[in-house]
């Protein structure tokens, strides 16, 4: 009888690339592996199944320059590789064993085969249940129990592993080999880096011998037990049940401080451990992820950055055409005075411009800006405006000024610490307050958003107004978020409220890198008299993009659409929320609309929402920044499909346990605001 052990593994692991490859003691852990388990008794042959995708060649040329046979298949259909390479090698019985574990245990192995070789069965293993560490793992099964996999398998999960369909059908003769103790815990496999760790720790404590046994390793453990402590929070099998997306944002906190770059887009903020987190494309209001699932994106659409809808063809096909012409050059691009001449035409009060790519950025070239025309250092803020080290010395103080614009206890480490005393933060409407710091603070600066999740009362922004203009001080909005969403240009125009600088972002670009500060030529002409310059502020594709939007949202009047569909959004969670006896409470501009549910389980009805959303396809948890995508068929859509969920959670306020409901941890808290 011909027994084939077939190894499978690639270099494109999501969460630990190339890790077959990676080096202990000068041997590669692939080379580790063929070395333990070619002192098997029991194999005739040992084939490594890799994919055909080219990264993959030095694999192949590693393993047969060691001697070994390479067989080449489907990268995703791994069942389908394991069953041509088992027919190619003319297996009657078939030993899977996966790449990731460099200390299997040929001993073991030869057991599991006995087991098998006793007759009677289809397939047997020491994982069903297991009790040996995560790293032993051992399948045998006839090659005729393969081949009915294959034929059989329609499932994606079925043929993108090899064995669930053999394991999880009644129709096969099974046995599993079980050790006299548990030690299923134990994780000896390499998945991440903490894995990678400890098995070069392993492999170091007998170097240079490699034909030590698995008994000797759990000795090791007693002896240290510390040791194996790195990777015992990782859960066993944990990467047959997470997405693409799930792993590589496992893999991405590994390497990227927080994981990504934008709080905000965090799989925790969503839902722990379950968010798909990455993209593989994004059209009209359709996100589709890493593993090609598409969802309809009824929460933050991008940041708010796409009001006309993921890729729209106009837009992208403007900055394509200048792609192909060129984005960057010596000289500069003559989009940048258009887009100024627009901005300029929308907002007559404004004489002049400059542009940049980010919020942040914007802010920091109006707050520099203006602190140069008032000659002053001291700014009074109210809303967010970004993460630079002016706007973060407000929590330099002891009072935490930031505590209810961002983050509770929002750290300013890194923020130089004389920066203290020279940002000052007020409530939104709350003029008084602002007026008492100007008359006690030598305040140069007024930064403030015109609104953000409540309008203004009593006349509050005229009197800002006058107060500034009064005391010689420097009026700054903020609408990087607000602008181009409730009318064509900045929300100040709705209130007839003009400052001396605003910024806008976000929306005027469409997904595209584009931000504008815009300000009276008195003010705006102090951008001389200091040093504020940047290379990448010069490209094209910024004010390409911004153009052709600006163009689109006039024909169009994108900011009614998005407007009004934000009020019907609104209008139905409120009956949504009366149907179902949910106290619920909605907020922000209506294009940017959310509810809050007033509940000591907030967080916990937030992730409820987003985890059942998801499994019906949709992005969504507890607002919606509408876009032109946003079709009444979507919307409707959208409602049916959260109202079940708006049931469950009128139960739970009536006394059923919402955490029994949850898949896994309750997402994490983001921002507040003051305005």
């Amino acid at each position: 009888m011909k027994v084939i052990a077939i190894i499978q593994a690639r270099l494109g692991s999501t969460r630990l690339p190339k890790k077959v490859m990676k080096e202990v003691n000068g041997k590669p852990l692939i080379e580790i592996l063929l070395s333990r388990l070619s002192k098997s008794k029991k194999i005739n042959q040992i084939i490594l199944a890799t994919s055909t995708k080219e990264e993959n060649d030095p694999l192949q040329n590693l393993v047969e320059k060691l001697g070994y046979t390479v067989y080449r298949g489907s990268e995703q259909n791994v069942l389908e590789r394991y069953y041509f390479a088992a027919k190619e090698a003319g297996a009657e019985v078939v030993i899977r064993v996966t790449g990731d574990c460099p200390l299997i245990d040929p001993n073991v192995v030869d057991e599991v085969i006995s087991e098998f070789l006793k007759g009677g069965i289809d397939y047997c293993s020491n994982i069903n249940p297991p009790t040996y560490p995560d790293g032993l793992d051992t399948e045998v099964f006839s090659f005729a129990a393969l081949e009915r996999a294959y034929r059989e398998a329609t499932l994606d999960r079925e043929r993108e592993h090899v064995t669930p369909y053999i394991r999880e059908s009644d129709s096969f003769k099974k046995s599993n080999l079980v050790f006299s103790e548990d030690h299923s815990t134990e994780r000896w496999t390499v998945d991440e880096p903490a894995d990678f760790q400890l098995i070069s720790k392993i492999f170091n404590h007998f170097h240079p011998k490699l034909d030590f046994s698995w008994l000797d390793v759990l000795k090791l453990k007693t002896k240290y037990p510390d040791l194996f402590l790195m990777n015992n929070k990782i859960i066993r099998n944990e990467g047959q049940n997470l997405g693409t997306g799930q792993k590589l944002w496992k893999r991405a906190k590994h390497i990227i401080p927080g994981g990504n770059m934008l709080l905000s887009k965090r799989s925790e903020m969503f839902l722990p451990d379950q968010w798909p987190s990455y993209f593989s494309k994004a059209k009209g209001c359709s996100v589709w992820d890493l593993d090609g699932k598409e969802y309809i994106d009824m929460s933050i659409m991008g940041i708010g950055t796409n009001t006309l809808g993921y890729g729209h063809p106009e837009v992208d096909e403007a900055v394509k055409k200048n792609i192909e012409n060129g984005n960057m050059a010596t000289f500069n691009c003559p989009e940048e005075v258009y887009l100024a001449e627009k901005l300029i035409e929308i907002h007559p009060w404004a004489d002049m411009v400059r542009l940049a790519r980010t919020g942040g950025e914007a802010n920091a070239i109006a707050i520099r800006i203006a602190r140069a025309a008032s000659g002053k250092d001291k700014i009074a803020i109210c809303g967010y405006h970004g993460w630079h080290d002016w706007y973060l010395s407000a929590n330099l103080s002891e009072d935490d000024g930031l505590s209810g614009h961002l983050l509770p206890g929002l750290d300013p480490k890194g923020v130089p610490k004389n920066l203290t005393g020279t940002v000052f933060p007020f409530n939104y409407n709350q003029f008084q307050e602002l007026e008492t710091l100007v008359n006690n603070q030598d305040i140069g600066v007024i930064v403030m958003e015109v609104s953000r999740n409540h309008g203004p009362e009593d006349q509050f922004l005229e009197k800002v107004r006058k107060l500034a203009t009064i005391r010689n001080i420097v009026l700054v909005f903020d609408e990087c978020t607000s602008g181009f969403r409730q009318n064509f240009g900045g929300l100040h125009k709705i209130y007839g409220v003009e400052p001396d600088i605003a910024m806008f972002g976000k929306a005027i670009g469409n997904g595209y890198a584009i931000t504008a500060v815009i300000g009276r030529r008195e003010v705006m002409e102090s951008a001389q008299s200091t040093f504020i310059s940047s290379t990448f502020w010069t490209e094209r594709i910024g004010p390409t993009a911004a153009l052709k939007t600006l163009e689109v949202m006039e024909k169009e009047k994108s900011w009614e659409y998005i407007t009004n569909m934000g009020i019907h959004i609104r209008d139905r969670w409120l009956a949504l929320a009366k149907k179902y006896n949910v106290n619920l409470s909605v907020w922000g501009m209506p294009a940017l609309s959310g509810f809050t549910i007033n509940s000591k389980n907030t967080l916990e009805y937030k992730t409820l929402i987003t985890q059942e959303m998801l499994k019906k396809g949709y992005l969504a948890a507890n607002s919606v920044y509408v876009c032109m995508e946003h079709k009444q068929t979507v919307v409707d859509g959208y409602f049916e499909t959260i109202d079940p969920i708006f049931k469950l959670i009128g139960e739970c306020e009536n006394g059923r346990d919402v955490i029994s409901l949850l898949d896994g941890p309750v997402c994490h808290t983001g921002f507040k605001r003051l305005n």
